[in-house]
């Protein structure tokens, strides 16, 4: 019996880890007039599992670890933030330190600023010749540290934004 308990108390504490929320994504094109805009759920589990998903599977953002998964026209492309792509290095710390409430990571590529009860966090990695985004902004509750939107700004005025509810 006590097995059993310990399995359920164990089991409740992974479902606390695990999170799905809401997202609407938008996705700009500079040289297309009207924006693509679907929705989907985005789930967080702790240590460092995040997942955006929209319509209805077809647009994916995966980060396990420092493996980013992006699926995105029906294209699927597939990044470590430690190995192949360092543009991704930051972007993976400070999720996880968002994720895990922790404090943010110091770098050059990030400033911080806070207003009306919300944490803006902007990522600009170095910059490189075939880098597929110039900049992260990740805007967080400053009291909850929830995630409320992350905008990754692409070459020229293109951009996917995600915004949770």
């Amino acid at each position: 019996m006590k097995k059993i308990v310990l399995i359920l108390a164990f089991m409740l504490c992974q479902l606390s880890w695990i999170t799905a929320q809401n997202v609407t994504r938008t996705h700009h094109r500079a040289a297309v007039t009207q924006d693509a805009v679907t929705t989907g759920t985005m789930t967080i589990r702790k240590p460092d599992y995040i997942s955006i998903s929209t319509d209805g599977g077809k647009e994916q953002l995966i980060m396990e670890g420092t493996k980013f998964t992006m699926t995105m026209g029906g294209k699927k492309h597939i990044t470590d933030s430690r190995s192949k792509n360092k543009q991704f290095a930051t972007f993976h710390d400070v999720l996880v330190a968002v994720i895990n409430n922790q404090a943010l990571p110091t770098s050059d590529e990030l400033t911080v600023s806070t207003k009306a009860g919300t944490k803006t966090i902007t990522i600009t990695p170095e910059k490189k010749k075939r880098q597929m985004f110039s900049s992260f902004v990740l805007v967080i509750d400053a009291k909850t540290s929830a995630i409320r939107q992350l905008r990754m700004n692409g070459r020229g005025s293109d951009y996917t934004d995600y915004k949770i509810q």
